[in-house]
């Protein structure tokens, strides 16, 4: 009874409009005080420690480094790059802008960045190649969402913080997933282009190709960069993220010089914005789950899973449905740092491996990231686009029923997401 009045009052601030973060703190501490006898020393000193985790600094480095790579030329030069390569073919640029996505989502850790970065140069231009806008929209609000897919990933690292696991290895477990669901956004893509009839580019020339390789290197070489580094033991995820956080910055304004020193603060203050977001939320988000460990939620879950003879594959079933619900309402950072931590023991109870388990709940954040009412690739590439969201959530369809579907592979498959960890002996 105690359970629900917490899920009732925390839905019933929701629905008032107040930020996620925001009723979720008060949510706990009003039932702390109120329905519980936890002393206040105990609640701030979760606060305390609940954030002190080395590997939440990688959450403002790669934050920063997105930040830079976005502003300073690295994804028009990578959308040239991809033209290059898959131009010639119906659909060409609508094509080049998933394969551009594919390859800035390696470096930006961020969806909505992707959408920005990407949709931002190759929107227009599909509509003056003659494509319709709402072909070029769907194209590339989905392709974004690779962005929390491919790593390095933010919400991978608040999933790693919330159950206690590798960084590394879900960055590692999330490359083949995220390639082949690249693959099959281009797939989609590919046939409705050729069933319309929509425009080709002329072949690139292999010159052509080799000079647009040479002029994107520095953004692809942050790749190597950074999953090299992390396999390899030269450094952990979270220096990882320092590391590509410098590298952006002397890679917009000294190599590419599409950023001027002039406008470096501006990059600086809107990452510590964007990051001191995720912080507070991080914070409420470790009290929730205080709470329901208090309340031993997930333990009685776990329980009632087995008791009721639901093995792993109906309670995955039932872990999509209410990620999906979930998706309807909150944004990815939220649900990840409220269900992780409730969600995860019972997984393990049921012998799910937690690294797939991660990219489960990634894979579900990109769908949510891109249905309505609260998908923030929508609202992102609605005004790139200028287009209304309800016209826009119409486009993506073709592209979201593929998500749908790849999302049942991988969570039936897990082979797909622990192969290449295993491989590396990870």
């Amino acid at each position: 009874m105690r359970v629900v009045i917490v899920f009732a009052l925390l839905l019933s601030l929701m629905l008032t409009g107040m930020p996620i973060s925001i009723a979720l703190g008060l949510t706990v501490l009003s039932f702390m005080f109120t329905l519980t006898d936890v002393r206040t020393e105990s609640v701030a000193l979760k606060l305390f420690t609940g954030i002190e985790n080395f590997e939440i600094m990688a959450i403002p480095f790669f934050i920063l480094a997105g930040n830079f790579l976005t502003h300073g030329g690295v994804a028009r030069r990578m959308i040239n790059f991809a033209t290059s390569l898959v131009g010639h073919w119906y659909g060409g640029l609508a094509l080049s802008g998933v394969v551009a996505c594919a390859l800035f989502a390696a470096i930006s850790g961020s969806s909505p960045a992707t959408v920005v970065a990407i949709g931002s140069v190759i929107l227009p231009a599909m509509v003056a190649q003659g494509f319709p806008k709402r072909f070029g929209a769907g194209v590339i609000t989905t392709s974004g969402s690779l962005g929390i897919l491919i790593p390095p990933s933010i919400p991978m690292v608040l999933y790693a913080v919330s159950t206690n696991s590798s960084v590394g290895k879900l960055f590692i477990a999330g490359i083949i997933p995220g390639l082949v669901l690249a693959f099959l956004l281009g797939a989609t893509t590919f046939y409705r282009a050729w069933r319309n009839d929509y425009p080709r580019m002329p072949k690139a020339t292999f010159m052509q190709r080799f000079d647009a390789f040479r002029k994107s290197i520095w953004g692809i070489l942050l790749i190597v960069i950074v999953i090299g580094g992390i396999y390899s033991g030269l450094f952990t995820p979270t220096e990882a993220a320092a590391v590509s956080a410098v590298y952006a910055f002397f890679v917009a304004v000294f190599i590419y010089k599409d950023l001027k020193l002039r406008d470096v603060p501006r990059v600086l203050l809107s990452s510590a914005n964007l990051s001191a977001m995720l912080l507070y939320i991080i914070t409420n988000a470790v009290l929730f789950s205080f709470l329901m460990t208090y309340e031993n939620v997930p333990q009685a879950l776990a329980q009632w899973m087995i008791d009721q003879g639901l093995g792993w594959i109906g309670f995955l079933l039932l872990v999509n449905l209410l990620l999906l619900v979930a998706g309807n309402v909150m944004e990815p950072s939220s649900i990840i740092l409220i269900m992780a931590p409730i969600l995860f023991p019972v997984a393990v109870k049921l012998g799910i491996d937690p690294i797939h388990f991660g990219i489960l709940m990634t894979v579900n954040m990109e769908v949510g990231l891109c249905h309505p009412p609260v998908g923030l690739n929508l609202y992102v590439a609605s005004g790139i686009a200028k287009m209304g969201i309800t016209e826009l959530t119409v486009a993506v369809w073709p592209w979201l029923l593929t998500m749908l579907g790849f999302l049942v592979v991988v969570t039936y498959w897990p082979g797909l997401s622990l192969w290449l960890p295993r491989l590396l002996g990870m």
